[in-house]
């Protein structure tokens, strides 16, 4: 039987970023579209962008666009079910996921995750998120590499030999 090689932080890192150009990236924009641009204020976007390079940030932290609570849950939602989708299609990948050859497993049995596993890791991603981004900086720190999202759904990130 072959050791497991656990997925660093690095390459999930990349995975994730890939998964925003080719997964979250395309839906905000269908999104951004069906909500003839009423999800967000994108002009405030742009004179934001404006005072940040002027050297006035202060200004440009002060004047936050507004967003539609609305679209931003569609957003989220649909998001979420893509990425569940790619899991279950894919045997617990996403495009970035396999483009780094890497996988999403039980951790124990090290077989594909079940739906249950697929929804608790999606939603721990916030729980993840909310101090300081602590619930994904752990993976640079534990031998099995699982993050804060990994431990509360029973997952493990392994190459996909």
């Amino acid at each position: 039987m072959n050791e497991v090689r656990y997925a660093g932080f690095w390459v999930r890192f990349l995975a994730s970023f890939l998964d925003t150009l080719f997964l979250a990236l395309p839906v905000g924009i269908v999104i951004y579209f069906l909500s003839d641009g009423n999800w967000f204020d994108f002009s405030q976007y742009q004179q934001n962008i404006a005072y940040a390079m002027s050297g006035n940030a202060q200004k440009a932290l002060t004047n936050q666009p507004q967003t539609s609570l609305k679209w931003e849950l569609l957003f989220e939602v649909s998001v979420l079910l893509v990425t569940i989708l790619f899991w279950k299609r894919w045997r617990g990948a996403t495009p970035g996921k396999k483009f780094v050859h890497v996988k999403i497993v039980d951790a124990k049995t090290l077989k594909d995750i079940d739906n249950k596993q697929a929804i608790t890791r999606s939603l721990g991603y916030i729980a993840s998120t909310l101090i300081l981004m602590l619930g994904f900086i752990m993976v640079a720190f534990r031998d099995d590499k699982r993050g804060l999202h990994d431990l509360l759904a029973g997952t493990v990130v392994i190459y996909d030999s």
